[in-house]
């Protein structure tokens, strides 16, 4: 939707809050959390996630990893939201056609 007028035409940009920047963050959210899940069974010793036996997974060095690349797709993941909600990149593009 653009605005315009005699001289001015007034074009609205999107910014940070585009369908694919959503699936991103929800996909990457959701693996994150699986990884710092499987992590924490394999340290705990019990079953989370019952798709993954955490008898099979060793916690050193396999759960540590495990639980770094969950904690690390959470801080993507909470930047991802957070340009997302402060809709970063919007706002308007103004082209001034007024010749003097």
């Amino acid at each position: 939707m653009s605005c315009r007028s005699e001289h001015i035409w007034i074009e609205p940009i999107k910014g940070a809050r585009k369908t694919s920047n959503f699936c991103w963050a929800i996909i990457l959210f959701l693996g994150s959390l699986g990884f710092l899940l499987v992590g924490t069974s394999s340290y705990l010793g019990r079953n989370l996630i019952s798709l993954f036996p955490s008898q099979e997974i060793v916690f050193f060095p396999q759960g540590i990893v495990m639980s770094f690349y969950g904690i690390a797709g959470l801080f993507i993941s909470s930047y991802l939201w957070c340009t997302i909600s402060w809709n970063v990149g919007s706002g308007y593009d103004r082209f001034d056609i007024k010749t003097e």
